[in-house]
């Protein structure tokens, strides 16, 4: 019997996925993104487990210097807000427990966005997102956002098209001054297939440990599969800009996409060159108290 090959080695990105999975500028048809590519991964699916592990140690040492910055208040602390915004089924939550979960939670809030509440309805759309920003020095997810004010009221009909038509450009100007004011702010849309779509529904109902997960209106919901890739399409092309791009994250493959959103928040946290706050006490002086007690 031949012996299995060992997988390989890891190895890190060759290049990083800030410039591989940003989407590019102009019109946007997502049947010409692949949606089970592995941009920018070197290796195989043996090699994910590794690959994606390897990228612990750095991630959490950066989220706890963010941490540490935003506890110690200083100046100019950073902020990281996460949005993760796709399909039904393309791996939100599977993000959230792969990805984020390789940090300290005392350093993270997630935010779920379901349909709003009698008293978010009499704010404008904004108002509930802005109250579940991050503070200083924590990274925030958004578990599906302030764009289902351009999506799911879009295909539903739940506003006039004159009222959700103009909120593409004050999407932009709301992120762009989150952006000026401290918040790294990393939009990805979990790109994946009909097909996919349909496997992972069926997945569902095919194990009765994934029942709490099936809801009879997923299929309804499925049934609208082009109004939303539209909906996308537009949000895409519309919202990405200069200073807060889309990364497009092929997302049929649950190992690719687990590594991908890692990896992009290592690159993000990476380029703020986070420092160590100093101490505000006299450290000598310190030592000589502790050591008498």
């Amino acid at each position: 019997m031949a012996k299995k090959s060992k997988p390989q080695e890891p190895v890190p990105v060759t290049q990083p996925l800030t410039e591989l999975l940003r989407l590019p500028a102009g019109p946007v048809d997502l049947g010409t993104l692949d949606p089970a590519a592995t941009t920018g991964f070197a290796g195989s699916k043996a090699d994910a487990p590794a690959l994606t592990a390897a990228l612990q140690p750095e991630l959490s040492d950066l989220q706890e210097r963010l941490y540490a910055t935003g506890r110690a208040g200083l100046p100019g602390a950073r902020r990281v807000l996460l949005v993760l915004q796709g399909m039904d089924t393309a791996g939100k939550g599977g993000v959230l427990r792969h990805a984020i979960g390789m940090v300290d939670p005392q350093g993270v809030r997630i935010k779920a966005f379901k349909a709003p509440t009698a008293e978010e309805r009499r704010h404008p759309y904004l108002w509930r997102v802005e109250r579940e920003l991050p503070p200083p020095g924590i990274i925030g997810v958004f578990d599906r956002s302030h764009y289902e004010d351009v999506l799911n009221v879009r295909v539903n009909r739940l506003v006039e098209e004159a009222v959700w038509s103009t909120r593409y450009e004050e999407i932009n100007a709301w992120e762009a001054d989150l952006v000026a004011s401290g918040t790294v702010l990393v939009k990805c849309f979990l790109h994946i297939s009909s097909a996919t779509q349909k496997e992972r529904l069926a997945a569902r109902l095919d194990d009765p440990t994934k029942y709490w997960k099936y809801n009879p209106g997923d299929v309804d919901e499925r049934a609208k599969w082009l109004a939303y890739a539209e909906a996308y399409e537009a949000v895409l092309e519309r919202c990405s800009t200069q200073v807060a791009p889309w990364f497009v994250i092929p997302s049929d493959r649950k190992w690719f996409r687990n590594w991908a959103v890692a990896q992009l928040l290592v690159e993000h946290l990476r380029s703020l060159d986070l420092q160590w706050p100093p101490a505000d006490f006299d450290v000598e002086a310190e030592k000589r108290r502790l050591a008498l007690t």
